[in-house]
């Protein structure tokens, strides 16, 4: 199993959703992204705020986020390969440049604010830990979920169990116009598991202590 897990990470280095070269090379900048975020605010710059499409659930947290990973998804989300109407049509408003100031202010937008609560971080149960290691979850995303391996993951710990489980349900779909995540590795990962066992997963990375937060933002600056 542990070969299994070491081969999930290296085909996860191999294969993450990479954003064109140019952009890479684009240096983000926090000020300039947060004159950019106002489309974001609406919903993540609302503590505890909920998406209604497909279902209902809350939306992921993104202060603290790895800046490429966000960039990582607004690019996917940009090319189709991350399906949501809403997602997509503000991702393809942005320029390469915006999306990586963007993504820098969010980064770095998870240090202001009150500091994150510290909490012991609790043992998963004999189920759950089976779970993990059969995904290999933890090769890649690291310690308590908060230390992936590489920056172009993200941190999933302390999420929203209902985000997290609409998350992991989406590399499982397959044939929607409108909704759905393409990647083969998470996609392989994801499809091992029913959907209980995923909600399983989910409450207890949730459960995890996180790095990520909700700061509240207004509209009016």
């Amino acid at each position: 199993m542990k070969n299994l897990s070491l081969t999930f990470s290296s085909l996860l280095v191999a294969s993450a959703t990479v954003f064109s070269a140019h952009a890479q090379e684009l240096k983000g900048d926090a000020k300039a992204g947060e004159t950019k975020v106002a489309m974001c605010i609406g919903c993540h710059g609302i503590p505890g705020y909920q998406a209604s499409f497909p279902e209902v659930y809350r939306v992921p947290m993104i202060s603290g986020q790895n800046a490429k990973y966000i960039a990582s998804a607004l690019t996917a989300y940009q090319k189709g390969e991350r399906k949501h109407p809403s997602m997509r049509a503000i991702a393809e408003s942005l320029s390469e440049q915006d999306i990586v100031d963007v993504s820098a202010f969010y980064e770095a937008h998870g240090k202001t604010g009150a500091p994150a609560s510290v909490k012991a971080a609790p043992a998963p149960s004999a189920k759950v830990a089976e779970l993990l290691n059969k995904g290999g979850c933890i090769a890649c995303h690291g310690d308590n979920f908060n230390k992936p391996v590489d920056p172009s993951y993200p941190k999933v710990g302390g999420q929203p169990a209902d985000y997290l489980f609409v998350a992991l349900k989406s590399y499982k779909t397959e044939g929607q116009a409108n909704w759905g995540r393409s990647n083969g590795i998470m996609g392989g990962i994801a499809k091992q598991f029913s959907n209980a066992e995923l909600k399983e997963l989910a409450g207890y990375i949730s459960s995890l202590p996180g790095e990520l937060k909700t700061v509240p933002q207004s509209k009016f600056r």
